[in-house]
């Protein structure tokens, strides 16, 4: 399986935006609609080889520091014999 590596910018969130997302049960920050600006985008092959990377992307100052994060991410390969279609979908 294939990974994707990511660091991002992390949004900050106002105190009334983190009250009400509290209040109200939903989400205070939703990937799927807005996801958090990127960084650096680095592939991998295998997880180990994906976690090697995040290992050295969150020795970066800005991760560190809180004001980015490091994100692993599954990428499903292509069904075989469908070279256009996707497991997930």
């Amino acid at each position: 399986m294939r990974f994707l590596i990511v660091r991002t910018e992390i949004r900050t969130a106002a105190d009334a935006d983190i009250a009400a997302a509290w209040a109200g049960g939903g989400r205070l920050r939703d990937e799927t609609c807005t996801p958090e600006p990127r960084r650096q985008v680095v592939h991998a092959e295998d997880r180990d080889a994906a976690l090697l990377l995040a290992r050295a992307l969150s020795a970066v100052g800005a991760v560190r520091a809180g004001r980015h994060r490091v994100k692993v991410l599954p990428i499903a390969e292509p069904a075989p014999g469908h070279p256009y279609r996707w497991h997930g979908g």
